[in-house]
């Protein structure tokens, strides 16, 4: 498992980025705070405080090089 910094601060980017991990088959989670969501739902990523970031936690060992290279307009360097 991996974990990085994104942000998700317009409804064009939380569009943009369910998009672009929807084409894995590894699980995402978003974590915020005490709350864990699936980040391949919409609905659960409108419920976090977008105004901050957001760690993303990636199920998987392997391509981790396609992922990265997927989510690098969200993570926050």
């Amino acid at each position: 498992m991996k974990t990085v910094q994104i942000s998700l601060n317009s409804i064009g980017k939380v569009k943009s980025f369910v998009n672009a991990i929807s084409q894995f088959d590894y699980d995402f989670d978003l974590i915020s705070g005490r709350y864990v969501i699936d980040a391949k739902s919409i609905m659960g990523i409108f419920s976090l405080d977008l105004s901050k970031p957001i760690d993303l936690a990636i199920h998987s060992e392997t391509d981790l090089d396609d992922v990265m290279e997927a989510l690098k307009p969200y993570i926050i360097e």
